[in-house]
């Protein structure tokens, strides 16, 4: 067993709903072993107050967060990423920054929440749905034996967790 903590960071367009959602789940689950980020190709420059509205409904923080570019940690000094895992099909298609250390990377596509549309009620049930399957994979993936599986392996175990139910169209036919 290792003391390692892991970094984990969740890219999408926007970083204001799924990968903010997969942010605070992962940092609760993973019980210390994971710290999680999230940023986004094309930041909105503010949360989806219905992400922070889910995530409170769920006991997850919700406090904290901000809608940032992928850039910021493709700098100097930034957190080096162990794992970097696409949760929009449109942040997949992007040509993303070199990565310090060669982390590894997947795709854990799921449907936007934040385009939903509808009544509040059908909006919300759209979050809430979003937010079950990214806690399944993260809950998946934080059972992985990290530690004492090669490289190979874990590419393959994470590539499989990003077809879990729930995956978008483009998720599910790349596999």
């Amino acid at each position: 067993m290792t003391d390692r903590t892991y970094n984990v960071l969740f890219l999408c367009t926007g970083n204001s709903a799924r990968s903010i959602l997969a942010e605070s789940i992962l940092n609760k689950e993973g019980g210390g072993r994971f710290k999680a980020y999230s940023a986004g190709s094309q930041p909105k420059g503010e949360v989806n107050p219905h992400a922070l509205k889910e995530l409170d409904a769920l006991g997850y923080p919700s406090t904290g967060f901000s809608s940032k570019g992928w850039d910021v940690f493709a700098e100097p000094g930034a957190p080096e990423m162990d794992f970097i895992f696409t949760v929009c099909d449109s942040a997949a298609g992007k040509a993303c920054p070199v990565w310090i250390g060669h982390p590894v990377t997947a795709h854990w596509g799921v449907e936007d929440p934040a385009a939903a549309i509808g009544t509040e009620v059908e909006i919300q049930r759209a979050f809430a749905q979003a937010a079950r399957f990214l806690k399944n994979r993260i809950t998946a993936f934080i059972n992985l034996p990290i530690a004492s599986i090669d490289r190979l392996a874990i590419d393959q175990h994470v590539r499989q967790i990003g077809s879990l139910e729930g995956a978008s169209v483009k998720s599910a036919k790349a596999e």
